[in-house]
């Protein structure tokens, strides 16, 4: 795409009160945020304009800034990243203040009660729409999309310009000519009660009458709701929704759903269909979400003025436990073949998962398994195994090994907990002095009775012949 993207839609200044807590008000049973450091980020629109700019897109804001101290800290931000394009805001600069402790937000307040009234566009609001190669509308509820001269203005765009409209309960209803509408449950739903739809319940089967139901009322291509840990389902006419499923991720969700709506919008742009595009978004709101989400945000620009929020790679083992450790959290580590992933496997995992705030596990490579099973082993390679794991939720990243035993690999990851099944009882674990030197434990946990890989293959073997 070679003209830029634009991103129309409404900006609050969000700040990020970030400290520790051990105890609590003496006058209150509210905790005492000590030592607490302020992280202002774009928010609204202006998160979305961020995340897409950072992924390398030339981005282009259309918005509305009051002529305050929030709005000048907003602009200063923001056009360090993109060109920005703004009418008046009327009323204070909407803000939300989190204030946050290990990694949760402990309250939040909220201020600003501005407001984009009607009124004349000048010619860069004008030239910056129309010259747009494809279009966000991040609607929250403060005017930019119920302006009438920004509505015509979007109404014109030629169809060959795609146009994802992120909408909220309190804006309004999108312009003709919208390729998709990206809203979560909560508001699919309240959008469909207002439009007189009588569908109750949650879950998919809701979600879908929904989009349906919105897509047909409102004369667009395609619907996708957005479902938190389900990931996204795409209404688009077809006999049957097509559900983008979310890799597990855990963590602050804050400015997920701004992180997917930047993605599918680029990746329409780039000439995807709607699956593509609702499948990209999927999957890189699912890495904002592991990489620490909006809270990260604040922090990249506090540390480097810059958001990396948008990385080409997956988040690996090594940035989960770095994240994991930065937020105060248990590094929970296990380790084994995993040849033929069984019953037993799936209740170690769970139990080892619920000990910390990640689970790594170790994973024999190829050459390891033949060298402690013999030649016929493993019978799935290890990039299959590692997949395999990698796909439960439970796990929240794999390594692979090379050595007999995980040692050398432990002496560099360092959980606080290595986590064993209970028929090592009594038994010398050779990683076991390298775990304690760095301070961790070694933990036990029950298995299930006659799980295991090799009574699998045995009795696979016996029914065979």
């Amino acid at each position: 795409m070679t003209a830029p993207l634009v991103v129309v839609g409404d900006v609050l200044l969000d700040i990020d009160v970030v400290g520790s807590s051990s105890r609590l008000c003496p006058d209150a049973p509210v905790p005492v945020v000590e030592q607490a450091e302020e992280r202002p980020r774009p928010g609204g629109a202006g998160l979305a304009a961020l995340l897409a700019a950072a992924g390398g897109r030339e981005v282009v804001l259309v918005t509305a800034l009051a002529d305050d101290d929030q709005g000048r800290r907003l602009r200063a931000m923001l056009e360090r990243h993109m060109e920005v394009v703004a009418l008046h805001l009327h009323g204070g600069t909407p803000c939300k203040l989190r204030i946050r402790s290990g990694g949760q937000s402990v309250a939040r307040l909220d201020a600003g009660d501005g407001q984009a009234l009607d009124g004349p566009v000048g010619p860069r609001v004008t030239g910056a729409i129309a010259g747009a190669g494809a279009v966000l509308v991040s609607d929250y509820g403060r005017g930019v999309s119920r302006h009438r001269a920004v509505r015509s203005l979007l109404g014109e765009l030629p169809p060959s310009v795609p146009v994802v409209w992120d909408p909220h309960p309190r804006g309004e209803p999108p312009v003709p000519g919208v390729r998709l509408l990206t809203p979560n449950q909560e508001e699919a739903a309240r959008l469909a009660a207002a439009d007189g739809a009588d569908i109750t319940g949650f879950g998919l089967p809701a979600a879908g009458r929904r989009g349906r139901h919105l897509g047909r009322s409102w004369g667009i291509d395609g619907v996708a709701i957005t479902l938190g840990a389900q990931g996204a389902l795409l209404c688009d006419g077809s006999q049957a929704p097509f559900l983008a499923p979310a890799r597990p991720a855990r963590g602050d969700s804050c400015g997920a759903g701004d992180s997917f709506a930047a993605e599918v919008v680029g990746a329409l742009a780039d000439g995807a269909d709607l699956p593509a595009a609702v499948t990209e978004g999927v999957d890189r709101a699912s890495e904002f979400v592991r990489a620490g989400a909006a809270a990260a945000v604040a922090a990249q620009l506090a540390d480097t003025g810059t958001a990396r929020l948008t990385p080409e790679r997956r988040e690996d083992a090594w940035d989960v436990v770095e994240r994991t450790r930065r937020a105060g959290g248990t590094v929970v580590a296990t380790g084994g073949c995993f040849d033929l992933l069984h019953a037993g496997h799936v209740s170690l995992l769970r139990q080892a998962r619920r000990l910390g705030d990640c689970l790594i596990v170790c994973v024999n490579s190829d050459a390891s398994v033949r060298h402690r099973k013999g030649p016929s082993r493993p019978i799935t390679p290890a990039a299959d195994r590692v997949r395999v794991l990698e796909a439960l939720s439970d796990v929240d990243a794999a390594l692979v090994f090379d050595d007999d035993t995980p040692a050398p690999l432990l002496e560099r990851l360092r959980p606080d907990l290595w986590v064993k099944g209970a028929d090592h009882a009594g038994a010398a674990l050779p990683e076991a002095e390298t775990i304690r030197a760095h301070n961790g434990e070694v933990i036990l946990l029950p298995l299930l009775e006659g799980r295991s890989t090799t009574r699998l293959l045995t009795t696979t073997k016996g029914n065979a012949s």
